[in-house]
């Protein structure tokens, strides 16, 4: 590999209008980037972001090692990254890691206590219900609620191997859960229970999980859903496939309660646990195991057929999340996590890894809009949150929603903001300084489920810039490719790309012991190149931009679009509240440049009362030609009462476009409201003459 990684991204400058936020120097030498970059040789006094980068591309055995003794590796990692060693090792399926290693993930979570660290009596974590239901769980608490529980699925013979899975809320109890396994060597997998009984079997039914933990019910928008007919459907459904469970057990919403066992041959959590909660203090033993065991399987949103089951392993997702909190985000002993998430999505294992490094977590389940738009902000004052994580929707709904917690909130522990899930527009970056703290680090990130991790991330020691990501992660090579597979032009938009394998590769997709469908995912565009499926470009002062997932791009008159550059016009759009695009094929019988055109089409959900007139429409569109181009301008602009999204809030443009063209969605229980798709099938605006 030569001196610089391929994408050999230039330097920032100092002066720039579009930074909108820079650490000053006592700041900047205060982050655990600058004292790792210290500890590597590639001090940042003297060396940029992009030496340090370069190195951890070029030596990953050296890297992947600096950050395991940075962040105090409990256990044993093997001597060699691969086994070409630090000569360039190309991504593919199979590939064995540090080979030789000796860890437990569950192990380095649950660190000892004391000295620099938290002490037994801190708290491990907040747990809010809405506005129903809260809880604090103290370091010493939750080590012995792990005890019980691992003896508890010992007991049901779970091992080394064996699925332990959830359906749970984002609360004390998966987390919990997920510690047990793990610390057996067992493979977590999780969904919420907000997820229908179809959706739950065609994730859990592949991987035949021993034990399942599901709960009574959960809170939405205040109000009660029981899930114990669900729960009895789910096992019926797994013993009908063949899979049936040794255990299921019902845990309580309400942390303080037993949790009711009314579901036809359930356990609640209570009569799960008691006999193995007296005499067994905190004393928890964990299995050692190498850096390859699967610690949990993650599900695709599965909008385009049956979700694939990702396997991670243990090592690579402890040293990828460890690179991203200490170094990526500044996470610090003592700090308070709060990542607005279900465990349906996985930002759920990205904030529970903060356990890792001594942090506290802050477990929010509901919607973060009930009682108000101001919950999430209540909270973070609450219990004094130092890095605040959303989804770019939720902060385009507070932009939407007039919020302005600058002047309604204190938020003065807050040090970071985070961001992912999809692009995050520039009114957006601009929402965050103006109406919400003027001095954090924003970190817009991107990665995905697929690398349990992101790869184009934040930087703390360096400056913000509206609309653009920062810098790309450490110990990955990333790039823009062209159709080629050659590196874009800067400005030049292309597909994300990765061209060093990297430790959160899943290790396998579930049954496919030949890897086919793992290396049909990720390998085929770019044979020994990871090929993630997003739209990109890299910016002239070294950050990338991100239009939308490449599969769902629109491809007008021949020209590629990225869907984010439309929904960043039509968000200024006072009147929409939400809206989706597709490209969609012109129906025969309409003139087009070619048989193969497709014409762009917007769907919008506007205010309640609200019904879209020409006017409307010809303000949308004429926002679209003047921020954008004259090509991104909708052929159909048409109005729909609700926009579907996945569970962990993604647009589902591909399942939109089937629909519109009369294809039936492969998998319509990966949507929060599959109902929702029948508003965009045979649409009355679809029928009328394109608009010129």
């Amino acid at each position: 590999m030569t001196d610089a990684p391929s994408n050999a991204v230039p330097e920032f400058g100092s002066h720039d209008p579009a930074v909108l936020w820079r650490p000053d120097t006592r700041r900047r030498e205060a982050t655990q980037l600058w004292q790792f970059a210290e500890r590597v040789g590639l001090g940042l006094h003297q060396h940029s972001y992009r030496d340090l980068h370069a190195w951890s591309v070029r030596h990953p055995t050296q890297f992947w090692r600096a950050v395991w003794e940075f962040s105090g590796g409990i256990g044993h990692l093997g001597e060699q990254f691969s086994a070409a060693g630090d000569r360039t090792t190309a991504p593919r399926p199979g590939l064995e890691l540090f080979a030789g290693s000796q860890l437990n993930i569950a192990e380095n979570y649950l660190r000892p206590l004391g000295g620099d660290g938290p002490a037994p009596s801190d708290a491990a974590l907040f747990f809010f219900g809405e506005d129903q239901v809260r809880a604090t769980m103290s370091h010493e608490q939750l080590r012995a609620e792990v005890a019980a529980c691992q003896r508890a699925l010992a007991n049901d013979g779970v091992g080394v191997g064996d699925r332990v899975a959830t359906m749970l809320p984002n609360g004390p109890h998966a987390l919990i859960v997920f510690l047990a396994a793990s610390s057996l060597g067992a493979v977590y997998s999780s969904v919420s229970p907000d997820f229908g009984t179809d959706g739950v079997l065609d994730r859990f039914g592949q991987i035949a999980p021993k034990v399942l933990v599901t709960v009574d019910g959960y809170y939405y928008n205040g109000i009660w859903h029981r899930t114990l007919g669900k729960a009895s459907e789910v096992a019926d459904g797994l013993a009908g496939s063949g899979s049936p469970l040794h255990r299921l057990v019902i845990a309580p919403y309400d942390v303080e309660g037993a949790g009711d066992a009314a579901a036809l041959g359930s356990t609640n959590w209570s009569e799960w646990l008691d006999p193995h909660r007296s005499g067994t203090g905190t004393d928890i033993s964990f299995e050692r195991l190498g850096f390859d065991q699967p610690v949990y399987i993650l599900f695709s949103s599965g909008t385009t057929g049956k979700p694939k089951c990702i396997v991670h392993r243990a090592g690579g997702a402890l040293l990828k999340l460890w690179s991203e909190h200490r170094l990526h985000f500044d996470v610090r002993p003592r700090d308070r996590l709060l990542y607005f998430t279900t465990t349906g999505w996985m930002m759920w294992n990205w904030l529970v890894a903060g356990l890792a490094s001594d942090a506290s977590l802050v477990l929010y389940d509901g919607s973060p809009f009930h009682p108000s738009g101001s919950r999430l902000f209540d909270v973070a004052d609450e219990t004094g949150v130092t890095l605040l994580g959303v989804s770019a929707k939720f902060i385009e709904s507070a932009v939407k929603a007039g919020l302005r917690p600058a002047q309604t909130h204190s938020l003065d522990t807050v040090r970071a903001v985070a961001s992912t899930g999809s692009p995050l527009a520039p009114e957006g970056f601009d929402w965050v300084y103006e109406k919400m703290s003027a001095d954090v680090h924003l970190a817009s990130f991107s990665g995905g489920t697929d690398i349990c991790g992101g790869f184009v991330i934040g930087d703390p020691t360096g400056p913000v810039r509206r609309g653009e990501i920062q810098v790309p992660a450490l110990g990955l090579d990333v790039d823009v490719a062209g159709g080629d597979g050659a590196t874009a032009a800067t400005g030049q938009q292309g597909e994300l790309v990765c061209r060093n394998a990297f430790v959160s590769m899943p290790l396998r997709f579930w049954d496919d012991p030949g890897h086919d469908r793992y290396r049909a995912a990720y390998f085929d565009r770019y044979p020994g190149v990871w090929h993630h499926g997003d739209f990109a470009e890299w910016t002239t002062s070294g950050g990338m931009i991100i239009s939308g997932r490449s599969d769902a791009t629109l491809n007008p008159g021949g020209v590629r679009i990225g869907t984010a550059e439309i929904y960043r016009q039509v968000d200024q759009i006072d009147e929409v509240l939400e809206s989706v695009v597709i490209g969609q094929r012109v129906p025969a019988g309409e003139a087009a440049p070619s048989s193969s055109d497709t014409r762009v089409v917007l769907f919008v959900k506007l205010r309640d009362g609200l019904t879209l007139d020409d006017e409307l429409t010809g303000r949308i569109r004429a926002q679209i030609r003047s921020g954008a181009s004259p090509r991104h301008v909708p052929a159909v602009v048409a109005q729909v009462p609700t926009i579907p999204r996945t569970r962990s809030g993604k647009l589902v443009e591909l399942a939109v476009r089937d629909v519109v063209e009369g294809r039936k969605v492969a998998n319509a229980e990966a949507i929060d409201d599959p109902g929702a798709l029948a508003h965009f099938a045979d649409h009355p605006a679809l029928r009328a003459p394109r608009a010129r």
